[in-house]
C-alpha cells in the first residue's frame, strides 16, 4: 500500500463488519486468501477464519438460544456474536453489547432466562470493534450500568458513536485489574494485537460442588500487515493467554469455542460439554499459527 488510506482499506476488507461494521461481506472485495495453516487436521485461511467468526448478516443479528454455560454464566448473544450474562444476587454483569441493533435481542434473551435486563449493573467488553461494543451506549441508557473499558481501547471506543451517541466510559481499567459484583470477580488481562486494548477476562464458576476456571477470550486474529509493534503485542497476547488457568474457554465469537456443537450436547444428566480444558488453547493455536505464517509471508516478500 502506498499510503495510510490504502492500508486502512486493506484492513477494513479483512475485518469487514469489525472495523467497518456497516459493510457487507458480499460487498467487500475479498482479500487474497493466503497463507493457509493446518491445526489439528483442520485447514484455515484468513478468509475462512473471518467467515467462521462472522457468518452471514442473519447470523449476526439472530438470537442463538439463550442458555446456561456453567455456574452463573449464561449466553445471550446471536448465532455468531457473543454476549455473556453473569448473574449475581446483587445485579448482573454483561460482557459485550455487540451491535446497537442487537441490544433488544440481547434483552429478550436475558428475559427468557428469567432475569431482568434492568438489573445489569456492570457492562464490560472484549475489544473496541463495532460488532462487540457498539451497543454500549444503548445498554447504559436502558440499565444505568457502569461501563468499564481497558485503557488502551478508550480512544477507539470514544470514536464509536452510533446515532451520534457518546460512548460511555465510567471506569478505565488496566491490565490485571479486578471487577467485583455479588461475589463474582472478573480479572482483566491485556491481550493486545487485534486491538490495542483487547481484553481477555477470567473468572471462576461453581457447578456440581466444583470450581472451574472460565476464560472469556478476546480475538487473537492478526491483520494482513504486521508492524514491529503489532508483532510485539501479539507475542505478548499469545504468551498471556497460554498461561491463564482454564477449564471453560469462551470467546467473542461462538465459533472460537465451538459453541453450537457444544450447545447441541447439552442434556440433563450428561457431562457439561463447555467444561473442556483440552480445548482451552485451540483458538490460540490456530491464530498463532496464522500469525507466524502471515509474518513469514510478509518477510519473504521484502526485497
Amino acid at each position: 500500500m502506498k499510503n495510510m488510506s490504502g492500508l486502512r482499506l486493506l484492513t477494513c476488507i479483512l475485518g469487514a463488519l469489525v472495523l467497518c461494521p456497516r459493510a457487507s461481506l458480499a460487498q467487500a472485495v475479498p482479500p487474497a486468501d493466503h497463507p493457509a495453516v493446518t491445526v489439528k487436521g483442520q485447514t484455515y485461511t484468513p478468509r475462512s477464519i473471518l467467515a467462521r467468526n462472522m457468518g452471514t448478516e442473519a447470523d449476526r443479528i439472530t438470537a442463538f438460544p439463550p442458555h446456561r454455560i456453567v455456574g452463573n454464566i449464561y449466553y445471550v448473544g446471536t448465532n455468531t456474536l457473543s454476549s455473556f450474562l453473569i448473574a449475581t444476587a446483587q445485579g448482573h454483569i454483561l460482557i459485550d453489547s455487540t451491535y446497537e441493533r442487537n441490544v433488544p435481542t440481547i434483552e429478550k434473551s436475558v428475559t427468557q432466562l428469567g432475569f431482568r435486563f434492568s438489573d445489569i449493573k456492570v457492562l464490560l467488553g472484549n475489544h473496541a470493534h463495532g460488532d462487540h461494543q457498539e451497543g454500549d451506549a444503548l445498554v447504559k441508557q436502558m440499565t444505568g450500568a457502569q461501563v468499564m473499558a481497558m485503557a488502551e481501547d478508550v480512544p477507539a471506543l470514544q470514536a464509536m458513536k452510533p446515532g451520534g451517541k457518546e460512548h460511555p466510559i465510567d471506569k478505565v481499567l488496566h491490565d490485571g485489574e479486578a471487577v467485583m459484583l455479588g461475589g463474582t470477580t472478573l480479572v482483566a488481562h491485556l491481550t493486545p494485537g487485534h486491538t490495542p486494548g483487547c481484553t481477555t477476562w477470567t473468572t471462576t464458576a461453581e457447578e456440581g460442588g466444583k470450581t472451574y476456571n472460565v476464560m472469556f477470550g478476546c480475538s487473537l486474529r492478526s491483520p494482513a500487515v504486521l508492524t514491529p509493534a503489532l508483532v510485539d503485542r501479539f507475542n505478548r497476547a499469545f504468551k498471556t493467554v497460554r498461561a491463564l488457568p482454564c477449564d471453560v474457554q469462551l470467546g467473542d465469537h461462538g465459533a472460537q469455542y465451538n459453541m453450537q456443537e457444544k450447545y447441541a450436547k447439552l442434556k440433563d444428566g450428561n457431562p457439561n460439554p463447555f467444561i473442556d480444558p483440552a480445548s482451552c488453547t485451540l483458538e490460540a493455536d490456530v491464530q498463532e499459527a496464522m500469525f507466524h505464517a502471515v509474518l513469514a509471508e510478509q518477510q519473504a516478500a521484502r526485497p
